[in-house]
């Protein structure tokens, strides 16, 4: 995904959730501190990386984690964090809901609105599958190679929330 937010510091921030009747499956959270983590069954605990505060100005981001091994990392514009292992052997549970830039309180969709993103997030894509360090490379430099095989920005709809668009799609 791409992001750009000036509200860095101030609060959370949630850039991205897919939500399941039974938890929040797979969320991506900008921490106070400026942390970028990814929660997997809305778990207390996070693989959380510490790196530049995001700000106005685009950033890409990629975070990756591969179930089998728990090998969890983070590209900020193309460039890896350390690998951290997470969730080692979880599975993630389908017939959720994605939403963008807001969190499910509930699968339902119930908000809150001190919650909600406030910036610009673009190309959000999901593979079911880790991809090459030179392929989200060549993502962050804005080749595009193809879009998610599980979640293709190029080929979503949008639902309009809080005057802002939001994606709201079943997977």
């Amino acid at each position: 995904m791409r992001v750009a937010t000036e509200l860095t510091g101030q609060r959370e921030i949630i850039l991205f959730a897919y939500r399941t009747p039974h938890a929040d499956e797979l969320n991506l959270w900008c921490e106070r501190d400026g942390r970028l983590s990814l929660y997997l069954s809305s778990s207390s605990e996070a693989a959380s990386f510490s790196v530049p505060q995001l700000g106005a100005l685009e950033t890409h981001l990629c975070f990756t984690w591969n179930s089998s091994t728990g090998a969890t990392a983070l590209f900020m514009n193309g460039k890896k964090s350390l690998t951290k292992i997470y969730k080692q052997g979880h599975t993630v549970r389908p017939d959720g809901k994605v939403v963008i830039g807001q969190d499910l309180d509930s699968y339902l969709g119930e908000y809150e609105a001190k919650q909600s993103f406030v910036g610009e997030i673009s190309d959000v894509n999901l593979w079911d599958s880790v991809l090459s360090d030179s392929t989200i490379k060549y993502l962050s430099s804005g080749i595009r190679i193809s879009g998610g095989n599980v979640l293709d920005w190029g080929s979503i709809e949008f639902k309009s929330s809080f005057g802002a668009k939001i994606l709201n799609r079943e997977l």
